[in-house]
């Protein structure tokens, strides 16, 4: 697999994106700014027609699906949410059908939202892992193409993100970005390799789903038996050893955040800004203010990767008082 895409690869991928969606803004909030004791620039692909940066990737897989094994009526993938989003919105768009998988207990407002996109729902598992692992005897039944979590189409699609950031703010000197699968981080390191750039890349995990921290500290791919963490699009127990790969490469270090410190940050998202965020879109101002001390003074930027936060979940974030 190539994930060293060029630079004419990368704005080919956006040229695709872009017949469907705009550039999402990436700016400089004061308030945050004032909290971390930094310059905070936020990328906010909270601001997508999905409400998340996967529908990049979805987009520009299917247009190479479409293009390559144009015999091919439906795909068939797993998901906790975004990723599920950006399938069916894509799919619907290439006239393909779109069936996802997704945990028993997943979030119900993001399984509402896949189907309100045209998404057919499949509840099997417990967690991602066991789902995902079940997409292959659904997709022999069905006559229906799988999509894993880490293809080259979906990198090169996500990264269009990237691009647009470090394009804008090309004095960034660190971009903290968080890490479910490994699609997102994977595509910061291939556009600030393709641009030229130094920026620093800092993965953000949840301490209780720390595969890819472990994995970066050993050099290869270590699964955990759990992932319990209330920043669903982070909960990974099995990271992709090609995304492994590209990370232990590519970025600076990896940080771990609790699970106080996350509703923390989406608690400062709302208080600040004014934003949603969702709580793998907000593990990266949670590592930020984690390390505030050591990054003082510098230009940072935060993928806020995306806005789909659960009711009750967000509900008690607003009774909780925010604090410094």
């Amino acid at each position: 697999m190539d994930f060293s895409p060029t630079l004419s690869e990368l704005e080919h991928a956006a040229e695709i994106v872009y017949r469907h969606m705009l550039a999402t803004p990436q700016i400089h909030w004061p308030l945050l700014s004032a909290r971390a004791g930094c310059d905070v620039w936020v990328k906010h692909e909270n601001h997508t027609p999905i409400g998340a940066f996967k529908v990049r990737g979805g987009l520009v897989f299917l247009d190479h699906l479409k293009r390559d094994r144009p015999d091919i009526t439906g795909i068939i993938s797993a998901t906790r949410g975004n990723h599920g989003q950006s399938l069916a919105f894509a799919a619907s768009r290439a006239g393909l059908s779109a069936t996802i998988v997704v945990p028993k207990g997943n979030n119900p407002e993001k399984n509402a939202a896949m189907k309100a996109l045209g998404a057919e729902l499949i509840e099997y598992g417990s967690d991602f892992q066991e789902a995902y692992e079940q997409t292959a005897v659904f997709a022999a039944e069905r006559n229906l193409h799988i999509i894993g979590p880490f293809e080259p189409p979906l990198i090169h699609g996500v990264a269009t993100y990237s691009l647009e950031f470090l394009r804008s703010t090309p004095e960034l000197q660190t971009v903290y970005v968080p890490i479910g699968m490994g699609s997102g981080i994977s595509g910061m390191i291939a556009a600030r390799d393709a641009l030229g750039l130094t920026t620093k890349i800092v993965g953000v995990v949840a301490e209780n789903a720390p595969a890819y921290a472990l994995s970066f500290a050993k050099g290869e791919a270590v699964s955990t038996n759990t992932a319990n963490t209330l920043a669903d699009g982070v909960a990974c127990r099995t990271p992709d050893a090609a995304a492994v790969s590209i990370i232990n490469k590519g970025a600076d270090r990896i940080v771990s955040v609790s699970e106080d410190e996350i509703p923390h940050a989406l608690g400062c998202y709302f208080t600040d800004p004014h934003n949603l965020a969702e709580g793998a879109g907000a593990v990266p101002l949670a590592a930020l203010l984690k390390e505030k001390d050591q990054i003082a003074e510098s230009c940072v930027g935060l993928v806020l990767s995306g806005g789909n936060v659960d009711r009750s979940l967000f509900s008690q974030v607003l009774k909780t008082p925010l604090g410094a």
